[in-house]
Formats: structure tokens, C-alpha cells, sequence
């Protein structure tokens, strides 16, 4: 969907477009906040139960943006219409940029040495399975089993179990399971013990934020989804 109106052209100040599941909103932030304000309502009005839930981005273009005016309009368009969740596109790259992440790219594909160690099967009870960087298991973690990673621990299996990434001081580290009901977490020096069992049949990951661990559905909070670019991790 794409509003195709003469107040919508190319160089109108405030413009309106569909962008796959969501609809994305081109403004200049210099212009005076009453005046966005004034053409989001012509823009969105039309489109009525459309807008409720939807995602919608703000693109600023070239600047940066203010979060502070990210904060104001997404509160107004949540209020007015009814939107889902406004967020701040991704700054774009220049062509060079864009040419020396494909070359740092292409490099480390040929020169990079995996840190992962890859297992398959599954930890008993009493066992430890120690990575020092990533953990891949293809398998269960039983309770009374841990598994301990200097960074991020990927379970693709049950893990019912203890889990310890981001050793010792890692807190960008996350623990992700199919199933997830582990008897406890830990990332970097934070414990979390006794979380609420998964939702059955939905992978869900731990992570740091705000100093808490947190648990979230992964294919909902798909948090390297919206990366622009493939990086080593």
C-alpha cells in the first residue's frame, strides 16, 4: 500500500508508504512538531482500522533524528490511531560503506576461525559441558545437566537444566531453547533462578537489559533480524 496523492509527492515534507508488514513515514525534523503532527493526521486518517497495530518507522533520511521527537509522535500516532509501535529507521550507509562491509565480509568468511563448538546429544544429569566461546547443542539439557559458554548459548533441543553464558563478564551474551524451562540462568555475573516455564512450542531466549534478565519470545522479538548487515558474533 502507498498513498499516491499530490500532498504525498516526492518532496512533500511528511510522506506515507507501505513497507512490508508495517508503514513507514518520511519527515523532516526540522519542521515545526504542530505541522508533522497536522499532516500524520491527514496521512493516517484515511487509512482507519488499517493503522490500529500497525508498525510503523520514522525516517529522517540523512539526520539522525531526535529521539525525543521519535518519543512524542509515536506517542501521538499510539494515542490518535491506534498504531502498534513507531520506531526510528536505521541510519543509512554510503555506497563506501556499503563496499567495505562487503569486503570486511568476504574476508572473514575465508579467514575466520569459528569459536563455536558444536555438539550433538544430549546432557545428563551431573554432566557439564564447558565452551570457551559459543555453544551449539543439538540435544537436551536434562535438569541436574549445565552447560557453561564464554558467550552465547544456542539449544536446539529442551533445556530443562542450567544455563551460564557470557563468562565471566559477557552481559550482551543470550541463551535461546526450543523449549525453554531451565532450572536456572545466568549471563556474566547475573543469576535469574525460578523463571516461568516456556510456552510450549515457542523458542524463546534469554537476555540482559537494564541489569535484569530477561525472557522473550525469539521469533517475536527477532533480535538480529533488523541487522543491516551479517556480522561475526
Amino acid at each position: 500500500m502507498e498513498t499516491t496523492d499530490q500532498n504525498n509527492a516526492v518532496d512533500a515534507p511528511v510522506r506515507l508508504k507501505g513497507m512490508g508488514d508495517g508503514l513507514c513515514v518520511s519527515l523532516d525534523p526540522d519542521q515545526p512538531s504542530d505541522f508533522i503532527r497536522s499532516e500524520l493526521v491527514r496521512l493516517f486518517q484515511p487509512l482507519k482500522h488499517l493503522a490500529i497495530n500497525a508498525r510503523v518507522v520514522l525516517d529522517f533520511g540523512e539526520s539522525e533524528g531526535d529521539d525525543a521527537l521519535v518519543d512524542e509522535l509515536g506517542a501521538f500516532l499510539k494515542e490518535t490511531f491506534g498504531v502498534g509501535s513507531v520506531n526510528k529507521s536505521a541510519k543509512r550507509r554510503t555506497a563506501s560503506e556499503d563496499l567495505l562491509r562487503q569486503r570486511d565480509m568476504d574476508r572473514s568468511w575465508h579467514h575466520y576461525r569459528s569459536d563455536v563448538l558444536m555438539l550433538t546429544g544430549r546432557v545428563r544429569s551431573g554432566q557439564k559441558v564447558t565452551a570457551r566461546r559459543h555453544l551449539l547443542l543439538l540435544g537436551d539439557v536434562n535438569p541436574g545437566g549445565e552447560v557453561v559458554s564464554g558467550g552465547d548459548i544456542l539449544i536446539m533441543g529442551s533445556l530443562a537444566g542450567t544455563a551460564i553464558a557470557g563468562q565471566p563478564e559477557g552481559s550482551d551474551a543470550i541463551v535461546l531453547a526450543l523449549d525453554f524451562r531451565p532450572t536456572q540462568i545466568q549471563i556474566g555475573p547475573v543469576v535469574a533462578a525460578g523463571l516461568p516455564p516456556s510456552r510450549q512450542g515457542f523458542p524463546e531466549y534469554a537476555h540482559m537489559e537494564g541489569g535484569n534478565i530477561v525472557v522473550e519470545n525469539y521469533m517475536e522479538a527477532n533480535p538480529f533480524g533488523r541487522m543491516p548487515w551479517p556480522e561475526v558474533r
